[in-house]
């Protein structure tokens, strides 16, 4: 059973490529265990609809699928530019114009965010995604900015400009973002990810947003700016105040460099397993597939690499959104993550898990122990709230999780968590065990050669209430 059960999770990007219902479906067959749906792309009509595809496909297949709203942030980018690009060379002089409506083809631009605002002379500018290198040499008006251009390239409408070194000052909700909130909690995403957060309060603000919509909406918190990586201090602090983490390595690298984000996805991978918080590796894990019916062999070990550094999930991007072989894309990197987790050890981590309750860390660590020593088949946590499951999953057990909870809302959010595979059922006094033997039953549980029955570790409380955890059983099923 643990050699099929992947424990590493999937979450892929929905978009264009899987825009039907029987593409989701059978993307979400093929192991995907949360959607992404990605507002710098598309309309909330559209999304609506995907997401009904999304839950429907998810009974289908008889569990939980976490769902993932990712917030634009203030990503800047280019207006649309006339016949839809434009050459240029070093030494240009560009302006950059936020009140510009349309572009006629000369050097003066529309751009969808006011820089005048936040920026300084002489700060960097990359644009067309990082592939053209400029400085800012002048704000020339309330609206807009000049350039001068360093290298030779060709901008394209609506295409990302980075600015690593501009302090937005904390202003990093747009009006996009707060209506996507709000459109985010009347549809009941399971996770918001909240685009270029520079530091904790970023999160904070967030969080009082959500409370003042009465929202248990969890907050995923990409890390992508200079600011957020500026010291080990201001990552743990993150981690610290957010549900989970999105090692967003694309704007990563262009803003800090692509040599820094090795190091520094190892870090937060880490330190997310450090207090139990979710953590999401993110960017270009097979991104060839976006053409090509295979990975390239970096691709494989850049995958592999997040498995063996213990991510709790690993993330399609443009692969299933836009690509040819969205389905194809899943297949592979699930081959990719059942056969390095059947191979390798997750790496240790300097400190000990250290959650939010301490003793849901000793109960889980304890059951993860025992059920490793007595060479159990699974893990069953019966959870009202899913901390004790999440602690479980802190510490990277080598066999399948199964969460069992009466609230809807907290199955998808640990369907995303290691090794978890997240059910709902009404709350009794036994109701993993019954679980249990439904789903070996049902052929899901495989016994062991040479047994007759499943052993499991349960982790449970007598109510289901918040912090009722209290009680480690082993049971034959």
């Amino acid at each position: 059973m643990s050699k099929l059960f992947k424990r590493t999770k999937i979450l892929a990007t929905v978009g264009p490529a899987v825009d039907s219902q029987d593409k989701i479906t059978e993307m979400i067959m093929a192991g995907v265990n949360g959607c992404r749906f990605n507002c710098s792309h598309g309309d909330d009509a559209e999304r609506s609809r995907q997401l009904r595809w999304v839950r429907e496909a998810a009974k289908l297949k008889g569990r939980s699928v976490a769902t993932v709203l990712d917030l634009p942030g203030p990503k800047i980018r280019l207006g649309a530019l006339k016949d839809n690009h434009l050459a240029v060379k070093a030494g240009d002089q560009l302006t950059l114009d936020y009140a510009l409506k349309e572009h006629s083809g000369g050097k003066i631009l529309p751009v969808k965010y006011n820089l005048a605002k936040k920026v300084q002379i002489s700060e960097p500018v990359y644009l067309a995604d990082g592939t053209i290198q400029a400085k800012i040499t002048e704000i020339t008006s309330d609206t807009a900015i000049k350039i001068e251009i360093i290298n030779d390239g060709t901008l394209m409408s609506h295409k990302g400009i980075n600015l690593p070194d501009t302090d937005f000052g904390g202003d990093i909700l747009t009006e996009q973002d707060l209506a996507e909130i709000d459109y985010g909690t009347q549809e009941d995403f399971d996770y918001i990810a909240m685009s270029f957060v520079q530091s904790a309060d970023d999160i904070k603000n967030l969080r009082k947003i959500l409370k003042t919509k009465d929202s248990d909406i969890k907050i995923i918190a990409k890390i992508e700016t200079k600011q957020a990586i500026s010291s080990d201090a201001t990552l743990r602090a993150i981690v610290k105040a957010t549900d989970g983490i999105m090692v967003a390595r694309g704007d990563m690298a262009v803003e800090a460099g692509a040599e820094v984000v090795p190091i520094v996805q190892r870090k937060l991978v880490a330190l997310c397993r450090e207090y139990s918080k979710l953590c999401i590796v993110a960017t270009q894990m097979m991104n060839s597939m976006v053409e090509n019916p295979a990975p390239t062999r970096a691709e494989v070990s850049d995958v592999a690499s997040a498995v063996i550094q213990g991510a709790d999930a690993v993330m399609l991007s443009d692969e299933t959104a836009n690509g040819e072989y969205p389905v194809e894309t899943v297949k592979a990197m699930k081959r990719v993550i059942l056969f390095t987790q059947n191979h390798s050890h997750v790496s240790l981590i300097a400190h000990e898990p250290v959650g939010k309750y301490h003793n849901y860390d000793a109960i889980a660590s304890s059951a993860v122990g025992l059920a490793e020593q007595i060479n159990a088949d699974i893990l069953i946590c019966q959870t009202a709230t899913g901390e004790t499951a999440r602690a479980v999953a802190a510490s990277r057990p080598n066999l399948p999780i199964l969460t069992v909870t009466s609230n809807p809302r907290i199955a998808n959010q640990m369907a995303l968590y290691y090794a978890n595979s997240a059910f709902i059922r009404h709350f009794t006094e036994d109701y993993g065990v019954k679980l249990a033997e439904e789903l070996k039953h049902s052929g899901y549980l495989q016994l062991q050669p040479d047994r007759e029955e499943i052993v499991a570790v349960i982790i449970s409380g007598g109510k289901n209430r918040k912090g009722g955890t209290d009680t480690i059983q082993i049971r034959y099923i």
